[in-house]
């Protein structure tokens, strides 16, 4: 490696506020461990230590945000060696940190939308008995979710990674005394070690490559490898963002993902686990911008993704799952975005953002509408409790608004930049990728209303012994505050281009384009395409009585809307049954083959040694019979030989 060209790489080391970074991460691990030791014990006091954990980080993080705009943009770039993890001759990875533009958003996302899901869960969890280990998981996910984006080496960063699979594990399987719930933890553990098993791979090529696995010194170096490496890498990398951010083909756990409680659901889909995957590719933008074929291939990972998901949430009336397909088209976007390139990697982060606020709203807001339904998800079940719960009708709406994209919401700011960087791509692929966004921009509007309508408006379809009623106040707070979020932060970050210029540092200045078509006029397009969308679902859903059971005829793409597209059917034929098949084989082949010839031999040595052992009579006449008949043998031998 150039010794210059790292040295020039590396980040500045932690000082002054920085010096707390790796607090950042403790604090959560360590509410963890003191809530999963101490037992019933903390009983009382365990959520509010769970609580107060990710509020600490989130204040620390956010003085230091405060600090990194005081620095001049090239030392904004941290990093904290905590101690040598591994020492083995040359070769030493640290347990650092690295705290740079890119990370302090991540960071600011998990612990402040992190900290709200938490208190809301005071209230939403204040009957289950168990709540204190709820909380316990919870601070194990915000901890392994912040060890992933702050890591400074891609060996940390599989640490944080696969404490996030444990924690989701644990957290979707809460109510594993419920096979349904624990089927769910199992299929979405079992599915993102298919990804990370492409993480793990990606790292060993890093290492046999470059010689090192730090995150600065591969960016540093990596026009060093050669394209057929770069691609490799890239399309490891890419594999394993499909399994942690629930992209085509390992999109199928998510939806099942719901069976956990609500505020897990907001976690996973807002601030932590299915980021991660954008988080991967924005962070190893330096070999995705040198092999082209791994960046087009995210792309279209992305714009398929995009298009599948909304086409499922649109299908669904369990209200979780029908959110459970607008994150994975939302994230579709977002992975779409980044593998543009150099144009869509900041509108890419920056729709992460606004997204983790109004989907976290969204979220809670359904969570607040099942704890007031009886846990009642099935929107044909609801209807007209916008009177019954206004605040969770008014949350729940400022996230619609941000979702759809309607001025001047925070969905309008970030998504429509998506789009207009499509286009911008120029060429076939540039007017695909813009069509397929701004389609998706319509469906997303329609499932959408479709949801407004059947949960908020309408005839009442409610049970009988059913009586909504609004949350208590400690759920309702932290959707206030993320309904404003959701009004204000696409504007806080996009107006000026000043979230593009933060990130610079990490992503190079903002290329210069050719607009395909101008951003008014494409604005103009994209709000005429949400409003067919929003009317088509009005005409449908509003106008007419909502069923109170799904109709049977329908059209054939609804029937496969509501089977998940058939991914579970194509993942079982493709590889569930072909691995049963191979197991069978294998355990036959160990049996009959391995086993049959290792047993059969020591069944030959055993009957030859029975045989064997009916000549030891212990008589003398036996034993001079014996050597008379091998003498014999012997004579007759040598005469046969002779002649």
């Amino acid at each position: 490696m150039n010794a210059a060209v790292l040295a020039e790489a590396s980040p500045v080391a932690a000082s002054g506020v920085f010096s707390l970074l790796w607090l950042v991460v403790a604090l959560p691990l360590f509410g963890a461990a003191i809530l999963l030791l101490a037992g019933r014990r903390s009983d009382r006091w365990g959520h509010w230590l769970g609580t107060g954990m990710p509020v600490a980080s989130f204040v620390i993080v956010s003085a230091m945000l405060f600090a990194m705009l005081g620095r001049d943009s090239g030392s904004r770039s941290i990093n904290q060696t905590v101690y040598t993890w591994i020492p083995v001759g040359g070769f030493r990875v640290d347990m650092g940190l690295l705290l740079d533009p890119l990370s302090v958003s991540f960071a600011l996302l998990i612990t402040g939308v992190g900290s709200l899901i938490h208190i809301y869960s005071i209230g939403y969890m204040s009957h289950d008995p168990a709540r204190r280990r709820f909380f316990g998981y919870l601070n194990l996910f915000v901890a392994s979710m912040l060890l992933l984006v702050l890591a400074n080496s891609y060996l940390t960063l599989y640490m944080g990674w696969e404490g996030v699979g444990l924690a989701s594990y644990l957290l979707i399987g809460f109510w594993n005394y419920r096979p349904a719930f624990a089927s769910a933890a199992n299929k979405a553990f079992v599915m993102n070690r298919v990804g990370d098993i492409g993480l793990s791979i990606a790292i060993m090529i890093m290492f046999a490559t470059f010689g090192t696995v730090s995150i600065a010194a591969v960016s540093a170096v990596a026009s060093q490898a050669s394209h057929g490496v770069l691609t490799a890498m890239g399309l490891l990398l890419l594999l394993a963002a499909c399994g942690k951010s629930a992209q085509v083909p390992l999109q199928a756990w998510l939806g099942d993902a719901m069976a956990g409680p609500t505020p897990v659901s907001a976690l996973i889909h807002a601030a932590t686990m299915v980021t991660a995957g954008v988080y991967l590719i924005a962070r190893s933008n330096a070999i995705f911008d040198l092999s082209a074929g791994a960046q087009l291939a995210v792309a279209i990972v992305g714009a398929v993704t995009l298009i599948f998901g909304a086409i499922v949430g649109s299908a669904k009336d369990d209200i979780k799952k029908s959110l459970a397909g607008s994150t994975m088209s939302q994230i579709g976007y977002m992975i779409l975005a980044v593998g543009l390139g150099p144009i869509g990697y900041a509108f890419g982060i920056a729709h992460l953002l606004t997204h983790g606020f109004f989907k976290a709203d969204l979220f809670l807001g359904a969570g607040s509408v099942m704890h007031g339904m009886n846990d009642e998800v099935d929107m044909r079940r609801y209807g007209g409790l916008r009177k019954l719960m206004p605040v969770t009708f008014v949350t729940f709406i400022f996230g619609y608004l941000a979702i759809i994209g309607v001025p001047p919401f925070a969905g309008y700011f970030t998504k429509d930049k998506i789009i207009e960087a499509a286009f911008d791509k120029g060429g076939v692929q540039g007017w695909t990728f813009g069509f397929i966004a701004l389609l998706g921009a319509g469906i997303t509007a329609f499932y959408m209303t479709r949801m407004v309508i059947m949960t908020f408006f309408g005839e009442k379809r409610w049970a009988p012994d059913t009586h909504p009623h609004e949350s208590p106040t400690v759920m309702t707070a932290p959707m206030a505050v993320l309904a404003f979020m959701s009004l204000v932060s696409g504007a806080l970050l996009m107006l000026g281009g000043r979230f593009v210029t933060f990130l610079e540092p990490v992503f190079g200045p903002e290329p210069v384009v050719t607009q395909v078509i101008s951003p008014v006029v494409l604005t103009v397009i994209t709000l005429a395409v949400v409003a067919l969308g929003g009317g088509l679902a009005y005409q449908q859903y509003a106008t007419r009585p909502v069923p109170e059971v799904a109709p049977v005829d329908v059209s054939p793409l609804t029937v496969a809307a509501r089977r998940d597209l058939y991914g579970d059917v194509v993942n079982e034929t493709l590889v569930m049954q072909p691995g049963q098949y191979l197991t069978r084989f294998l355990v036959f082949f160990d049996n009959r083959v391995v086993d049959g010839a290792v047993n059969g031999l020591a069944a030959l040595i055993g009957g030859i040694s029975a045989r064997s052992r009916r000549t030891q009579t212990g008589f003398v006449r036996s034993y001079a019979l014996s050597m008379f008949a091998g003498a014999a043998i012997v004579v007759v031998a040598v005469v046969l030989v002779r002649i």
